[in-house]
Parts: structure tokens; C-alpha cells; sequence
């Protein structure tokens, strides 16, 4: 999935991609460069970011993802947003997932809507929406789950488990779930980095998950004597997507396509001596 944000205030690509021109462009450079699907996001949900509304939200992503379609590209689109009117404008436009990251708990009727129109839908735990939370590395206080380390697995598992539910109960097929632990949501450094240690166990709630770490503040404090801003962080993001990748992840939200598929390409000839005679 290659991150196309249309929003001044992306934590990393913020205003870059502000026309539809540019847009229309990047949509372009991230699937020559691998991409299977364009993730459109119109309200950002950095740490801290104001919330938008739904009718700006609409004005964002509706003329870019209709550009791109007019342009003859076909592959999927999701938009990334927690409102349903804003995913139905999008549908209608040419969308085919909603990446949801208030797992449906901000608007009761996106359920509805994903059961409604058949579209994919992409679940993401956190505690608290984007303008309540702080990056990873400035809590003055870790998020509480408990007095056991594990218990962020155990919250977000549950978490997860209960949304994936819901909208199952809601009319959503099972097999157009994806569902997203929500690295860098309400999580200390060391808090995501045990959900990714914990990858095996997520997998054990019976659908697939979405890797999307991409240049967060927990991968520029990997080396806590280093801490990296968002424009250092590719050797990080790539790491997690290839732990990722060996515990069975196969779909991954990032900045740095082109990177990232060289570099799943390479653990995948690793992975599979019968590339060999291919």
C-alpha cells in the first residue's frame, strides 16, 4: 500500500502532495515503483493533528481519487478515514477499501456501509483519537494496559477481535477484513515494539494483518542513544516490514515503496531457494 496523504499537515509528507496534479504524479511514481493499492487520506492522524470536518475531508480526497481513476488507473484504493460519509464519497468515486483507524467505534454507520457496498475494511486499534495523543517517544506517562508487559497484546487483541465482530454482525464478509495492530496509536516505544514481537499471536486472531509502520517515531528510537526524525527513519520502517514479512504479514502501508518491495524481494529469494530456477 503506498501512502498517498492530501493534508498540509502529514507528520512526514504533509502539503507534498497539496494539488491534484501532484497527486495524480505520486499516485503514478508509487505504482511504478510496486504498489498494489494507493492509501488516500484526507485528515492527518499525526499525534496531535486537528480533526477535519467531513465536508473538507470530502474536498480533499473525492477530485483526487476521480483524477486517478480518469487517468485509466485501475488498482485498488483505499481511503483512509473514520467518517462513513466521507468512505461514501469515495466508493462512489472509485474507492474500493476504507481504512478505518477508529475500527468503526467513531461513526456507527461505516459498518453499514462496508457491508452495503462490499468493500474492504482495514480495523486499527488505539486508545485515543489523533488530537488526544502524543508520539511514541513523549509520553510523560506510558499508555496503561496493565502491569504486565504482555498486556498491550492481550488489549489490543481483544480490541481487534470485538470491532472484527461487530462488523461481521453488521453484514461485513469475513474475507474483506484486514486488521491493524495501530503502531504509533497510544503506544510507548516499547509498547510497539513488543506488538511486533507479538506478530505471531496476532495472527492468531484469524485475519491477516496490515504492517504499517512506516517512518513512526517508535522506529526513529530503535537505538535510544539515536533518536532519528521522520526523514532517517526508512532503515527502521524497512527492518519491521522484513519481521513483518517473516511472521507471515503480507500487506504493508509505506512511504518508501520502491524500497520496500526491493527489499521484500530479497527475503523472499531467502525465504524460497525455488526462485532459483524461476
Amino acid at each position: 500500500m503506498g501512502i498517498l496523504n492530501v493534508t498540509p499537515d502529514s507528520f512526514h509528507d504533509g502539503g507534498h502532495h497539496a494539488t491534484l496534479d501532484a497527486a495524480v504524479t505520486h499516485a503514478r511514481r508509487l505504482i511504478s515503483e510496486g504498489a498494489d493499492i494507493i492509501d488516500i487520506g484526507g485528515e492527518s492522524t499525526r499525534p496531535g493533528a486537528e480533526r477535519v470536518s467531513v465536508e473538507d475531508q470530502i474536498l480533499r480526497v473525492v477530485p483526487v481519487i476521480q483524477a486517478i481513476r480518469a487517468t485509466g488507473i485501475e488498482i485498488p484504493i483505499s481511503v483512509d478515514t473514520t467518517r462513513a460519509a466521507v468512505a461514501e464519497r469515495a466508493i462512489d468515486a472509485g474507492a474500493d477499501v476504507i481504512n478505518d483507524v477508529a475500527a468503526g467505534a467513531e461513526d456507527p454507520d461505516m459498518f453499514t456501509l462496508a457491508a452495503s457496498t462490499g468493500a474492504g475494511l482495514i480495523l486499527m486499534h488505539r486508545l485515543l483519537p489523533p488530537d488526544a495523543d502524543r508520539f511514541s517517544t513523549q509520553y510523560d506517562r506510558p499508555p496503561d494496559y496493565g502491569d504486565d508487559p504482555e498486556a498491550v497484546v492481550d488489549a489490543v487483541s481483544e480490541f481487534l477481535i470485538d470491532r472484527a465482530d461487530a462488523a461481521l454482525d453488521a453484514g461485513v464478509a469475513s474475507a474483506s477484513i484486514l486488521l491493524d495492530p495501530g503502531l504509533g496509536f497510544g503506544k510507548t516505544v516499547e509498547q510497539n515494539y513488543r506488538l511486533i514481537r507479538s506478530t505471531s499471536r496476532l495472527l492468531e486472531m484469524g485475519y491477516p494483518l496490515l504492517s504499517a509502520a512506516s517512518r513512526k517515531s517508535f522506529t526513529g528510537a530503535a537505538d535510544p542513544d539515536e533518536v532519528v526524525e521522520s526523514d532517517d527513519r526508512l532503515p527502521a520502517s524497512l527492518a519491521v516490514t522484513l519481521f513483518h514479512h517473516q511472521g507471515g504479514v503480507r500487506v504493508f502501508r509505506v512511504h518508501d515503496v520502491a524500497a520496500h518491495r526491493r527489499a521484500l524481494a530479497a527475503i523472499t529469494r531467502i525465504e524460497d531457494p525455488g526462485l532459483e530456477s524461476r
